[in-house]
């Protein structure tokens, strides 16, 4: 019953990420002079993507049967609010200066327009589904000085809409630069909000509608830069891959021998090396709960990954299909949570621990405790500012009953089914009763040290793609080649992987047995250098200002890097885990 209903589950979450919100349900199809829906969206100030509002916050035009839209989960959670928007485009009727209405705004009014010119104020609207986005204002700086700045507000505003047949095809607008309200002082004004809407004919097909916003992406030196920086990457970790598998096979080779030799003369040789302390390799962690809820919830977060690659390459994710990433995220996340709990408690019952119902709950609360206490403040700052990224209660709710109903249900299920999976923990050696002392070590192969070492590597095959992905995140920018980032995304598994077991042999070589948390620690400190690109990002290549950016920007990313922290963590444990076994083997422990 379950995996139908698990395939079912994804067939029904494909199709509603397909299909994106469609203006009024209605097929695209339009006879002259029917009306096209025009929504209005947000305004915000440009360089704070996180920071939007509704567009009627500002004092424009409100039309006389404001209609709010219905918008999906994933549109709420992208900000998105829209609104019939004063104009009325109706298909293929042309209009020249056509007044929406009179306004005399009040010297409040006047400041607040002022304000949203100066913090360069942009609009974003949808008609037919295309998104439309200027600016609302200008700021003429012909003076040296701030204060002999001047302000203008736009209010005449052109559409150019093209159309091929009965479908509407590509809208462009622009503003008149000299139809202009001044601003600079605050006195009453009188002004006439004015639009022009042309049509025009074009051969272009409605299925190839959307491709001009993702063209940005592919221009030829963007994609120069993305090739050159995976074949630097590539370049880089087959070297370091070389590099290391010649080292240790060497090494290994010559620990072979030495050991085989040693077994077979008979004199007490010198204990040394990563051998003789066969007996401590596979001594449980401390923590083990915790270490069993990380291998989990990185798994799980590691499955999520993978899965919307797979809907990235398909294309469902193509420019401008509101929210549907973030739907994505909220619904594979609640059906892979059961992954989680099967991996982490069958882990934690192998390491033989005995309160499994504990370690569920650690495993449920990981990583999405964090996650839920930096929403809720950075949603109450939302409130604040009454921004549109403030999530209204009725989408709250529908996430708590997500939470409650599918991921939690699903955690327990998995857990269930992990404990009683019986698997037990293969250990090549057997384990001594009391741990073997550790000998004094050099600063370097500190855990602090060694975690430096470890995230550098995979951090640097990764760093040029991570502008491209915060532009876009984090800007205006729209980011299309998947196919890149999919490679990009399995060089630093393998790098991540590939530097933890050279680590982990290293640390072995030195007689240090406590591999289990250096590895995971090790695997997961790329998370920690991309948090500190954030850094490097924000104040070096962004324009970004005011507490409710700065926060948002902050917040969230330090819960993605969390994440790619329990994520490479996890991968980096797998990877030594397979090597330690491995080694073992290959030698007779007695």
């Amino acid at each position: 019953m379950g995996k139908p209903m698990a395939v079912l589950a994804v067939a029904v979450l494909i199709a509603s990420l397909c299909s994106p919100a469609r203006s009024d349900g209605s097929d695209h199809r339009y006879k002259e002079g029917d009306p096209v829906p025009l929504y209005a969206n947000k305004v915000g100030p440009f360089h704070n993507p996180s920071e939007t509002y509704r567009y009627f916050d500002l004092p424009f035009c409100i039309p006389a049967h404001l209609k709010e839209k219905k918008e999906a989960l994933g549109e709420v959670l992208n900000g998105d609010r829209l609104v019939s928007a004063p104009y009325k485009l109706d298909f293929m009727k042309d209009k020249e200066s056509e007044v929406i209405c009179k306004k005399k705004l009040s010297k409040e009014e006047v400041a607040q327009f002022r304000s949203a010119v100066l913090k360069d104020y942009y609009f974003q609207m949808y008609y037919d589904d295309l998104p439309i986005w200027g600016f609302i204002g200008k700021v003429d700086k012909d003076g040296k000085d701030p204060s002999e700045y001047r302000y203008f507000l736009y209010k005449h505003i052109h559409f150019d809409v093209f159309y091929n047949k009965d479908r509407v095809i590509e809208i462009n607008v622009r503003t008149d630069p000299n139809a202009l309200v001044d601003l600079t002082e605050d006195k009453e004004t009188q002004v006439e909000f004015v639009y022009t809407v042309k049509w025009k004919e074009t051969d272009t097909l409605f299925e190839k509608r959307m491709d001009k916003y993702s063209q940005s992406s592919s221009l030829p030196h963007h994609l120069e830069i993305h090739w050159f920086s995976i074949i630097n990457s590539c370049v880089t970790v087959l070297l370091l891959t070389g590099f290391l598998a010649t080292i240790l096979m060497r090494v290994l080779k010559n620990d072979f021998v030495k050991y085989a030799h040693d077994e077979e003369s008979v004199e007490d040789a010198e204990e040394t090396g990563w051998k003789y302390i066969h007996g401590d390799v596979f001594r449980y962690p401390r923590f083990k709960s915790l270490f069993a809820a990380s291998l989990g919830s990185g798994t799980q977060l590691f499955t999520l990954t993978v899965f919307i690659f797979i809907l990235a390459l398909v294309g469902v994710f193509y420019p401008y299909n509101r929210g549907a990433l973030f739907t994505a995220l909220v619904v594979i996340y609640a059906l892979t949570s059961g992954i989680a709990g099967y991996t982490s408690t069958s882990f934690y019952c192998q390491l033989e621990g005995t309160n499994w119902v504990r370690n569920l709950l650690l495993t449920g609360c990981l990583f999405c405790g964090p996650l839920f206490l930096t929403f809720c403040f950075l949603n109450t700052v939302a409130i604040a500012y009454t921004a549109t990224a403030a999530l209204p209660f009725g989408t709250i709710v529908v996430i708590v009953l997500i939470w409650t109903l599918v991921t939690s249900p699903l955690l327990v299920l998995g857990g269930i089914a992990g404990k009683n999976s019986k698997a037990e923990f293969q250990a090549p050696c057997r384990t001594t009763k009391y741990p073997r002392e550790i000998p004094a070590l050099p600063w370097y192969r500190g855990a602090i040290p060694q975690m430096a070492m470890a995230g550098f590597l995979p951090f640097s095959a990764i760093y040029i793609e991570l502008y491209y992905i915060f532009a876009s995140v984090w800007g205006h920018r729209i980011y299309t080649i998947y196919s890149i980032l999919f490679i990009v995304f399995i060089i630093l598994l393998i790098v991540t992987a590939f530097i933890t077991v050279a680590l982990t042999y290293f640390q072995l070589a030195a007689e240090d047995h406590e591999w289990w948390w250096r590895s995971f620690l090790c695997g997961g400190s790329t998370g920690l250098f991309i948090y500190a690109y954030c850094l490097y990002y924000y104040y070096a290549r962004s324009d970004m200002s005011g507490f409710m950016q700065t926060s948002f920007f902050f917040g969230y990313m330090a819960c993605i890097c969390y994440g790619f922290f329990l994520m490479l963590g996890m991968v980096g444990f797998r990877a030594a885990l397979l090597f330690v076994r491995h080694i073992y083997r290959s030698i007779k422990c007695e």
